[in-house]
Formats: structure tokens, sequence, C-alpha cells
């Protein structure tokens, strides 16, 4: 429906609409993701070799400061920035959907050219709830380890023979799941929404979040899959993460072009 500002100013973009989309299309949409990642291999590497790069990096920096006990809470925010590494690979999927030029001037020029669009204000968010959340973890260990000393701090093992360090992981994880779920339903799509049409990020997030709560059965699968990829890719030192952030970035795309009807 269109709005008063909208009769005022024929030429304002109009809201994406939602469509409903099923489990099949979940699937199909993974399917298309992993063709291209396939015909497109060379882009799908660097962008995954870049992320399982910086995830490598700061994981080594947590073990060689000794401190393990944050590299769970790390473990939970990593995959908040996987999003934002896969543009690239929105971008790829657009112009492999559209028969463009795949070369890499042209994709990394469109991932440079987004810093002065609506993007960067989306980091922002994503930034806010990865700092509430290190904020949160933060205030769940002064709770429940508060009087623990020094050595359990630097000790996963130690850590996990205590029932406060076994109520801190439990508590931290279900905490760390809802902050984690409502990042995933304000950017299911609104990044490649944001990459492909001339909306707000505002708009973008509503839209992401419409886009989860109309087709919560469909959406939970795919939540189910990301999460299992990433964290799977993450348990072999984050090599893995090389294959399934590019996959799952083409099938973000997907998902996207599924759940988004097509502009009039």
């Amino acid at each position: 429906m269109s709005t008063a500002s909208d009769a005022a100013d024929p030429s304002a973009p109009r809201r994406p609409q939602v469509q409903k989309i099923n489990a099949d299309d979940v699937y199909a949409a993974l399917r298309a993701g992993w063709e291209d990642f396939r015909a497109t291999s060379r882009f799908g590497l660097f962008f995954g070799g870049v992320y399982a790069a910086v995830g490598i990096l700061l994981f080594l920096l947590l073990w060689l400061l000794e401190q393990p006990l944050w590299i769970v809470p790390f473990a939970f925010a990593f995959p908040l920035i996987g999003p934002f590494a896969a543009i690239g690979l929105y971008e790829v999927s657009r112009r492999r959907e559209t028969g463009a030029p795949l070369t890499w001037s042209d994709v990394l020029g469109v991932v440079w050219n987004e810093r002065n669009r609506q993007i960067p204000s989306m980091a922002f968010i994503v930034l806010a709830l990865f700092l509430l959340w290190m904020w949160v973890a933060s205030m769940l260990v002064i709770l429940f380890l508060g009087r623990m000393s020094g050595a359990v701090y630097s000790n996963l093992d130690a850590l996990l023979a205590t029932g406060n360090g076994i109520m801190l992981l439990v508590v931290g994880g279900l905490v760390g799941g809802l902050i984690a779920f409502l990042l995933f339903a304000l950017t299911a799509v609104s990044l490649p929404l944001l990459l492909d049409r001339d909306v707000d990020y505002v708009t973008a997030m509503t839209v992401s979040l419409q886009a989860v709560t109309d087709n919560p059965h469909a959406m939970l699968h795919w939540a189910w899959i990301v999460v299992a990829l990433l964290f799977v890719g993450m348990l072999p030192m984050f090599l893995g993460l090389i294959v399934a952030l590019p996959v799952l970035g083409h099938a973000t795309w997907h998902i996207y072009r599924k759940v988004i009807a097509p502009q009039a």
C-alpha cells in the first residue's frame, strides 16, 4: 500500500514487499549458493580466506594474552561480522544472476563504494550489539566467577570443573543466543537489500525483521543452517570458514531474492 508521502513524491522508492517462503525455498537457496561458489570459487575463497584469517588472528591474540575465558564469548560474537564479510559475495551472485562482468575491479569497486552509502550505518548497529554482548559477558563473569582464583580464569578445564563455570556457560549461551538471533533477524536480508536497492538502513532492518516474522518456520531453518555451518567451520581453527562463508553469503543473496518481491 502506498503512503501519502509516496503519493506526494512519485519518485520516492517504495518499501520492499515481503513474500511468503517455505523450508524448500531455503534449501533451494542453499543449493544455489553452492553452485555460485563452485562457479566463482576464486572470489569465495578470497573473501572466506580473509574472514578466516581475522578469526585466527583474534583467537591467537586471546591465547597469547592468556585469556582463554574470553574465547567462548568471542566464538559467539565472531559470526556477527559474517554478513558484512559477505558483501562482496552478494555482489558476485548479483552479477552472475544478471550476466554482468565478474572482474576483481568491478566486485571490489562495488564493495569499496558501499562506504558512502547505508551499510556503514548498519555496521554501527552490529558494533553496538557486539559491545552489548561483550558487556553482558563481562557482567556474567563477575556474577558467576567474581570470587574465584585467577587460575580458573586462565584454565578452561578448571572452569568447566566448577558449578559456577558451567552455569556461566549455560546462561551466557542463552543470552548470547538471544542477542545473536536479534541480529540475525535485523540482517537476514537487509544487507543484500541495501546493496541492491536505494533504501535507508532503518527500512532495510525493518523489512528484514518482517521477513523473519512473516516466515518464522523457513527463517528458523535458515538460522540453524547459518549457525551450524559457521560453528562447524570455526572448529578446525577457523579454516572451514574459507568455504562456509562464501556458500552462506551466496545463499543469503538467493534467500533475499525469494523473500523480497521484485521491483515493479
